[in-house]
C-alpha cells in the first residue's frame, strides 16, 4: 500500500479522530451504549489500519510488542486494583460506593476506572493478536 499516496495522507488525518472517537465511547459508556470493550477495539483498529497501510514494522514502531503486552497486564491490574481499593475502604470486592464520600460519585468513579482497565486490556490484546497473526511465517525477534 506504499504506492497509494492519497490513502496514506487521508488515513494520517483520520487517525486522531478515530482515537478521539474511542475515547468518546469510553467516557460515554456510563450513560449509553459503549464502554471499555468497544473503545478498546476501536483504538486497536486504528493501529491495525495503520499497520495495513504503512506496514507492520512501522506499526510496531508506533506500538511495540512489549507495550501491547504491558497494556494487557496494566489493564488487568487497574481493574483488579479498583476491587482491592473497595476492600481496603471497607466494602466488598468491586463495591464502588466506598470510593468517594457520596455513594453516587463513588459508583461513577469506580465504573470509569473499571472501564478504563477493560479499555487498556482489550486494546493490548487486540494488538497482540494482530501482531501474532500478521507476523506468522516471518522471522520476528519479539514474537
Amino acid at each position: 500500500m506504499k504506492d497509494y499516496l492519497v490513502l496514506r495522507v487521508i488515513f494520517k488525518l483520520l487517525i486522531p479522530f478515530i482515537i478521539l472517537f474511542a475515547i468518546y465511547v469510553l467516557f460515554h459508556g456510563d450513560f449509553g451504549p459503549g464502554g471499555g470493550f468497544q473503545a478498546g477495539v476501536i483504538a486497536a483498529a486504528a493501529i491495525i489500519f495503520y499497520a495495513i497501510i504503512f506496514g507492520l514494522p512501522d506499526a510496531r514502531t508506533v506500538v511495540p510488542d512489549r507495550l501491547a503486552e504491558a497494556m494487557i497486564a496494566a489493564g488487568v491490574l487497574l481493574y483488579a486494583g479498583v476491587g482491592v481499593a473497595g476492600l481496603l475502604l471497607g466494602g466488598n470486592y468491586l463495591d464502588y460506593f466506598v470510593l468517594a464520600r457520596d455513594p453516587v460519585h463513588g459508583e461513577e468513579r469506580g465504573i470509569f476506572w473499571v472501564e478504563a482497565g477493560v479499555f487498556i486490556t482489550v486494546s493490548g490484546v487486540m494488538l497482540k493478536i494482530f501482531y501474532m497473526f500478521a507476523s506468522r511465517g516471518q522471522d520476528v525477534e519479539d514474537a
